[in-house]
């Protein structure tokens, strides 16, 4: 799976520990996600999106397609 929550991040200045507290993970879960090691539960999923306001869409795709 692929994802765009590092730009998204970049994008609202906030650091990944911030994000990680508002999302109630650690830091650590937040940079594995990130670097495409751990992919996160669907709830997680929707937490995130909900903190950047965009779509589950906005941030994640599936691997295999091609842009």
């Amino acid at each position: 799976m692929r994802n765009d929550l590092k730009v998204q991040r970049a994008k609202a200045d906030v650091t990944q520990s911030e994000l990680a507290d508002a999302v109630d993970v650690s830091r650590q879960t937040i940079n594995a996600i990130e670097r495409g090691r751990y992919d996160p539960s669907l709830e997680l999923a929707f937490d995130l999106a909900e903190y950047f306001d965009c779509t589950v869409e906005d941030l994640f795709t599936r691997g295999d397609e091609t842009e």
